[in-house]
């Protein structure tokens, strides 16, 4: 594998009596989508939270480019180039679709907090809000309040919010949920387009998607990465397939 973007080494992350990761080490190289999967309850979601910062990890470290980031918060690590998308959809509703990309847009350039007027009428936020929309497919929604979108709609809307932030890493945390088949099938396209271009961690129950897109997979039981290889070699652990998997899915 090609040097890595991303490194976890050791990661410990306590809740009370509850240890949601576990000793969890694993790398991610530039352009290389690597999902994570695993029950409900196996800690990948507290994993994402502490790659991008939200949660700070009890014990380990996170080293991203060759920095260490493991006591950075959310701010300082998407200066460096990782971006999260979440489980829940997080827009602003009341905002248009190209108001809530250009706002990315101007935290990215640390501009002020004088959105309103720009976000419609500077070129400097608008022609990059634009472009970052036109890469999930939204530029005709450009000018809707957010609100009014499909499900389907708002989740790629959060991946332009992300791209807008010029990541290198994109953390993303079921992308998918609450997808009918159609949508689904359009947010395979969509990370398919993305792939290569930008390094990926997909935290994802949708196993026909995993499988089709991951150039890596890491397994997650208990809080503890159990398997991480290539979707073949996954497919075939024994291990997997009696954690997780199920001999009737393999």
């Amino acid at each position: 594998m090609a040097e890595a973007l991303l490194e976890t080494r050791g990661l410990i992350k306590r809740f009370g009596g509850l240890t949601a990761t576990n000793d969890v080490s694993l790398a991610v190289a530039p352009g290389e989508l690597h999902a994570i999967i695993g029950p409900n309850g196996a800690g990948k979601t507290t994993l994402i939270a502490e790659l991008s910062g939200e949660l700070r990890p009890d014990a380990g470290t996170i080293r991203f480019a060759g920095t260490e980031v493991s006591r950075l918060g959310p701010p300082r690590r998407a200066g460096l180039g990782i971006a999260r998308s979440f489980q829940i959809t997080s827009i602003f509703r009341e905002f248009t679709v190209l108001e809530n990309v250009a706002l990315a847009v101007q935290a990215r350039s640390g501009h002020s907090f004088r959105f309103w007027k720009p976000a419609r009428r500077d070129r400097l936020l608008r022609e990059p809000a634009l472009a970052s929309l036109a890469e999930v497919g939204l530029e005709n929604r450009a000018g809707l309040p957010a609100g009014v979108l499909s499900h389907g709609e708002k989740r790629a809307l959060e991946i332009a919010i992300a791209l807008a932030t010029g990541p290198r890493l994109l953390l993303l945390d079921e992308p998918m949920a609450g997808m009918g088949p159609a949508e689904s099938a359009g947010m395979v396209n969509l990370l398919a387009r993305l792939k290569g271009r930008f390094a990926i961690v997909l935290v994802e129950h949708d196993m026909d998607a995993v499988f089709a897109l991951a150039d890596r997979i890491s397994v997650m039981v208990y809080g503890r990465v159990i398997a991480t290889g290539a979707p073949e070699a996954i497919r075939a652990d024994p291990e997997v397939r009696r954690a997780y998997l199920g001999e009737d899915e393999v």
